[in-house]
């Protein structure tokens, strides 16, 4: 989403769920920017498993992932399209496509709005969707399947692409794989993947690379490695990543298992946040804007269990985070000049939440 610049006075929310039965779908709730308060959640769509949500930068449509529309469409890879109907913000059934592969587990959709691509956890594919003028979705016009594994028997038998995000500039396309260490690099061009001149980086034996994060300028990448809870900065430049820095998500001592989930930086990016499953928090780094460095600045209980997902707002004011285990959604409001989060007192019921998007209203 773009920065929208000053405040709105609301903010609607969409959540990606993983829940079952009679709690399953995509909820809805508005948040207040004056008091920091979400309103009581709605559902807006009866979607099987929507775990993971991406709304288009048009504003009027949303795609969600592992969904089968309104029924089960059978075992196997889906992406749903959704039009956003105003001014309720329900959202109407547009088409269910297959995604590429198995256990579709995140999508991003890029620059240009013309193309939407999908990460399947379980096949370990990357796989590149049509987005057609009416907002419904074409069948893959590329997909790659990843091959290997890593040295966690349990977590890395074999590759598991875990995301897949456009480089601002839209020329290349950035896959990360906790199967097997490594975020592949693909030149996309009109649909198409083909590898980069520097196909892949090999993170450190398993680190399990997970979500990342483009700094504001496009000259750094910032990824999250789920299972040795850590965070890898590196330069970027023209499709290459070369690695500067790596940090723990955790505090020293802390001997409890533990998985990173989300990484976010604030829209003027000053501030990066980690989720931790396990210690239950959200790791606060300070970003040197020129160097692309961090420094830690603490933690902020997440004041719930698994921490699956967070997002920050288009003004860089508040941070909304799923609690998945307890389901849960906390908002905090964001200190501009230090990064902390102090939490708003308000706390929402959302069944297996697993994804947060801001959507601004139309006037």
């Amino acid at each position: 989403m773009k920065n929208y610049g000053p405040l709105p006075d609301s903010f609607r929310v969409y959540f990606g769920t993983t829940a079952n039965g009679e709690d399953r779908g995509i909820y809805m709730a508005l948040l207040d920017t004056s008091t920091g308060q979400l309103s009581e959640p709605v559902r807006v769509s009866n979607s099987v498993r929507p775990g993971f949500i991406a709304i288009h930068p048009n504003g009027k449509h949303l795609y969600a992932t592992n969904a089968s529309g309104s029924a089960h469409r059978g075992e196997g890879g889906f992406v749903s399209a959704y039009q956003i109907e105003e001014p309720s913000g329900v959202l109407k059934d547009l088409c269910t496509q297959i995604s590429g592969g198995t256990g579709p587990c995140h999508i991003s959709i890029d620059p240009s709005g013309n193309w939407l691509l999908s990460a399947e956890y379980h096949s370990g594919n990357c796989a590149v969707l049509p987005i057609l003028p009416d907002g419904t979705l074409g069948q893959p016009t590329a997909v790659r399947r990843h091959s290997g594994s890593g040295p966690n028997s349990t977590r890395q038998e074999a590759a598991h692409t875990h995301s897949f995000n456009c480089s601002p500039d839209g020329r290349f396309a950035l896959a990360t794989d906790l199967g097997i260490d490594k975020i592949l690099i693909y030149k996309l061009n009109e649909g198409s993947l083909t590898p980069a001149t520097l196909p892949f980086i090999q993170t450190a034996p398993g680190a399990g690379p997970r979500h990342l994060a483009f700094s504001p300028d496009g000259k750094f990448v910032y990824v999250c490695m789920e299972l040795n809870g850590t965070i890898c900065t590196y330069q970027y430049m023209d499709g290459t990543l070369t690695e500067i820095q790596t940090l723990s998500t955790l505090p020293s001592g802390f001997s409890g298992d533990n998985l990173t989930s989300e990484i976010c930086l604030t829209p003027d990016g000053r501030f990066l946040y980690v989720g931790n499953r396990g210690h239950e928090s959200l790791a606060i780094f300070e970003v040197d804007s020129n160097r692309g460095k961090l420094t830690f600045r603490g933690h902020e209980p997440t004041r719930g269990k698994h921490p699956r997902h967070f997002n920050i707002d288009p003004t860089g004011t508040f941070l909304i985070a799923a609690n998945a285990y307890t389901d849960n959604v906390v908002v905090f409001r964001i200190d501009k000049t230090t990064g902390q989060l102090e939490f708003t007192g308000s706390e929402i019921t959302i069944p297996d939440g697993t994804c947060v998007q801001f959507f601004c209203i139309p006037d």
